[in-house]
């Protein structure tokens, strides 16, 4: 059955994905009442042949009136229409809300260096932050094209010198290195922004 209900959902949802906006929709269930120049009047008057023969829709955006004439299977469809819409937004959001997206947000940019900044970290803390970043290159990285680590210490370290390509065996070996990094390296006030002008340095790196 929920086969069933998601192959309606998505004909419905190819079929009207680009009619699913208030105008639209009346447009399509409705006539909208028009207004005439009266000459002997000399001023516009709306037709009201249809008063009391259809429901009547108002805009409050515009004031425009629509007698709504469609049948009532046409209405439940473009229901179904729009909570299907709904519920694929619903499961945008969750998506974007999860994992390790929660964090980083969408990485969309081919080419990235994170700098990692740990400053004065508690070791509890310093494993948390290697647990998130993992997490992101796990299940994000791994799906753009080049890539690097920069570590914000005293001593910048580079995972490698200049972006990679990105496999399965370089994000693991990044990871990793990750995991083998010193709590104890110390840092020093301007190593932040020693760190992201080294990253920016590469034309290749985008974000």
């Amino acid at each position: 059955q929920s086969l069933v209900s998601s192959s309606k959902w998505l004909q419905c949802y190819g079929l009207k994905r680009n009619k699913l906006s208030l105008s639209q929709i009346l447009a399509q269930i409705g006539l909208q009442r028009r207004k005439d120049h009266v000459t002997t009047l000399g001023k516009p008057v709306a037709s009201q042949y249809a008063d009391g023969l259809f429901p009547q829709y108002k805009r409050a955006q515009d004031g425009s009136v629509y007698n709504l004439t469609a049948k009532k299977e046409l209405i439940l469809h473009f229901v179904d229409c729009l909570m299907g819409a709904i519920e694929l937004y619903k499961q945008r959001m969750e998506w974007l809300t999860s994992e390790s997206r929660q964090i980083f947000g969408v990485i969309q940019e081919r080419c990235i260096v994170i700098v990692l900044d740990f400053g004065t970290a508690a070791p509890t803390e310093f494993d948390l932050c290697r647990d998130a970043l993992s997490m992101v290159l796990v299940e994000q990285v791994i799906q753009i094209a080049r890539f690097n680590l920069i570590w914000a210490a005293q001593d910048l370290m580079k995972w490698q010198q200049k972006p990679t390509p990105v496999s399965e065996h370089t994000v693991q070996a990044a990871v990793m290195w990750l995991w083998k990094l010193d709590h104890m390296t110390a840092v020093s006030h301007t190593s932040s922004a020693e760190a992201l002008l080294e990253a920016m340095g590469d034309e290749a790196v985008s974000s």
